[in-house]
């Protein structure tokens, strides 16, 4: 059996969700500045399909890579893990 290798797989935050069928998801991850040995905030924007418009402004999703489902569509949300208060 052959394998296509692991899906990345990131938990974020949906920003937008005023698309059919597709959430825009922000995702955060810490970086350590080179000179400074700081850690910085830095942020990316991923559209992710969601096939039954569950997502919600708010929501904590985890999504993962997908074959292109459209020109900027490369995710799925697979599982909405907390729900906006």
């Amino acid at each position: 059996m052959k394998t296509r290798g692991t899906k990345r797989q990131v938990v974020g935050v949906v920003v937008s969700n005023r698309m059919d069928k597709t959430v825009i998801v922000s995702v955060e991850r810490l970086v350590k500045h080179p000179a400074y040995h700081k850690y910085i905030r830095r942020r990316a924007k991923f559209a992710a399909h969601d096939e039954n418009n569950a997502c919600n402004i708010g929501d904590r999703v985890q999504i993962t890579e997908s074959r292109p489902l459209s020109r900027t569509k490369r995710w799925r949300v697979s599982r909405i893990l907390e729900k906006a208060a």
